[in-house]
């Protein structure tokens, strides 16, 4: 088949991208609602620290079926869709912008536009490319990932009503670089997540080709590497998701506390970080880890683990299979 031409390519990895962000971001809303609510969640969740104790009422939420139960019981079913509109408006320009830089660097790299060439890479690439990747779209998206992130950890009764209202509130008490707040930590974490998302996605990959030679005679006429199933790239997707979220997860805490930094909390889910609580990345993991022990490092990392790692493999799955078709269409 004919290599697609510079714009026809970037458009077909930004198309493939935003829509496969979109599936994925709705179908694991439930989970990230429910790990943002544990991760701006002061009151620790753990008796491994009762010295620290008394500086907190009890958690609101402390489990991650209890904290199920309590967003159907006291929201509904809307409520673990909550703040889907800016997540969705940032899950797509985020993974339009991380494949389009990503297939351009490969390319690059590689002196080719085909997929398949890229896998020729070294891993070593394959990591600097998913990172320079995060990196680029982390910046064009931030506000609406700010957005979400407050709508999704208010709760009921709501504080803001809507987008509109969050955004006139950040600008008011903030001003403009409120839409950044927490940046920092954000492309401190997303360089090493991305990068080890993507980058292990391709050595995964790469080994389950291998097995796929190992399984079939060399005197089959069909190239066993040259594609692999649904299931074989959902599982390279759910380990890539599984790996780098496991290695990423306190500096994404981190960025949730900045994110909600001054903003309005209703009283019934606890203590709310107030302005300038957090001098910088570092104050805020050493006064994390001192008041809500280590475990407030890790706080949501259960529905995180469960929501990124299907997360990652539905957005490989569908990128691969949307690329495909709309390039068969275009060229």
């Amino acid at each position: 088949m004919e290599e697609p031409g510079k714009l026809k390519r970037a458009l077909i990895d930004a198309s493939a991208g935003a829509i496969s962000g979109a599936i994925s971001r709705t179908v694991t809303s439930p989970l990230d609602v429910i790990k943002i609510r544990f991760q701006v969640q002061l009151e620790p969740t753990t008796s491994w620290i009762p010295l620290q104790r008394h500086m907190y009422k009890p958690a609101k939420y402390t489990g991650l079926m209890q904290a199920s139960k309590d967003i159907f019981r006291e929201e509904g079913l809307p409520g673990f869709w909550r703040g889907n509109v800016p997540a969705l408006l940032m899950y797509m320009p985020y993974t339009a912008i991380q494949f389009t830089v990503l297939h351009k660097l490969k390319t690059l790299a590689s002196g080719s536009s085909k997929t398949a060439e890229h896998l020729h890479l070294s891993p070593y690439l394959s990591y600097v490319s998913g990172g320079v990747a995060g990196c680029a779209a982390t910046i064009g998206s931030y506000p609406f990932d700010l957005l979400r992130t407050i709508l999704a950890s208010q709760g009921e009764p709501k504080i803001y009503t809507n987008m509109r209202s969050a955004f006139v509130d950040i600008i008011q008490t903030r001003g403009f670089r409120g839409l950044y707040a927490g940046l920092s930590p954000t492309l401190v974490e997303i360089i090493p997540y991305a990068g080890l998302q993507f980058g292990t996605y391709d050595t995964f990959k790469r080994w389950m080709m291998a097995w796929n030679r190992s399984r079939v005679p060399n005197t089959s006429s069909v190239d066993p590497s040259s594609s692999l199933s649904s299931l074989q790239l959902f599982l390279c997707g759910f380990a890539a998701g599984t790996s780098a979220k496991a290695v990423c997860h306190p500096l994404d805490v981190v960025k949730k506390r900045f994110q909600i930094e001054g903003l309005q909390r209703h009283p019934k889910y606890g203590a709310r970080v107030e302005n300038s609580t957090y001098k910088n990345m570092y104050d805020a993991l050493r006064q994390i880890l001192r008041a809500e022990g280590f475990a407030g490092l890790y706080k949501g990392m259960y529905p995180s683990l469960i929501k990124s790692a299907p997360a990652g493999a539905v957005t490989f799955v569908a990128y691969e299979y949307i690329s495909d078709f709309i390039e068969s269409l275009v060229t």
